[in-house]
């Protein structure tokens, strides 16, 4: 087998991205036999990685957002192929890439395929995984209404102009998690179970979070009536609200929700009052930077 091989699977409105045209060319310059297909619709992220298994090729390129990543992360864990993914980051917030301290820039993001792959938890709720973040609460909301001109306008920072513009709207709900020697209950205005540290646009949610300890971070930021006009505050001075989260860091964790309550799974909405969230321990091989943030041992 050719271990200089790899398939880059693209997502489609990057098709004409010259960057990535670039750096493709330049890694098959020096040797690479890297091939690229386009996605289209949705499924076809999990239809392509199954090709390129089929054909091969054992380590899989992924060029798009936060989405992206997770479905095709999602689709080699569940193959029964000793395969390795390379983070090609294109989105708006890129918000598991920034926390892993994987470049921007697309040449030095494929340069990763040299370093060698390292095993990495993924967060499982049913039948799904994600390789960031799970969050609910307001800033959901604010993730899913913020609109994709917008993103392309004002970059991360549109997730921050879209939550100041829609605090008409903020208002806490009710949830109730429960795991090992864990409690809680209560109205939220936030939750974060990350796998990854941050979420909508660069928040570090769960700032402590590392990929490869076999545990979730779960992090609660509760809604007392008087935390609201704290948080118009926060928000305006640059979300500094650290000090008021409840923090743990668990195998599992169930959480059951009422209505109102915005959950979403690395930005794919999720639609249930009643969610078991576990990790998924070294279920992916990932090719991150050496001393990256997120590994507990670091190179």
């Amino acid at each position: 087998m050719n271990e200089r091989k790899a398939l880059l699977i693209l997502h489609g409105k990057q098709a004409l991205n010259e960057a990535v045209r670039t750096a493709v060319e330049g890694k098959r310059a020096e040797g690479w036999d890297l091939a690229v297909r386009l996605t289209w619709e949705a499924g076809d992220a999990r239809r392509l990685v199954g090709e390129a298994l089929a054909l091969g090729y054992r380590q899989v390129i992924a060029g798009g957002g936060d989405g992206t990543l997770r479905d095709i992360a999602e689709a080699l864990a569940n193959a029964d192929v000793d395969a390795s993914l390379v983070l090609l980051p294109l989105g708006t917030a890129n918000d598991f890439a920034r926390s892993a301290g994987v470049p921007l820039e697309p040449a030095k993001a494929l340069a990763l395929l040299e370093v060698p792959a390292r095993a990495i938890d993924l967060g499982g709720v049913g039948e799904q995984m994600f390789l960031n973040m799970a969050t609910g609460g307001f800033g959901s909301l604010v993730t899913a209404n913020t609109s994709e001109d917008l993103k392309k306008l004002l970059g991360g920072a549109a997730y921050l102009f879209t939550g100041l513009s829609r605090f008409s709207e903020l208002h806490a709900a009710y949830g109730e998690l429960q795991g090992p020697d864990f409690h809680w209950k209560g109205d939220l205005l936030a939750l974060g179970i990350g796998n990854g540290r941050q979420a909508g646009g660069g928040h570090p949610l769960c700032p402590e979070a590392l990929v490869d300890d076999g545990l979730l971070d779960i992090s609660i930021l509760p809604a007392p009536q008087e935390m609201i006009g704290t948080l118009r505050e926060l928000m305006t001075g640059g979300w500094g609200l650290d000090n008021l989260f409840i923090r743990a860091r668990l195998p599992w964790v169930e959480i059951k929700v009422s209505e109102g309550l915005y959950l979403n799974l690395d930005g794919e909405p999720l639609l249930s009052d009643s969610l078991r969230f576990e990790v998924r321990p070294a279920a992916l091989r990932v090719h991150l930077p050496e001393g990256s943030p997120l590994l507990s041992h670091r190179g």
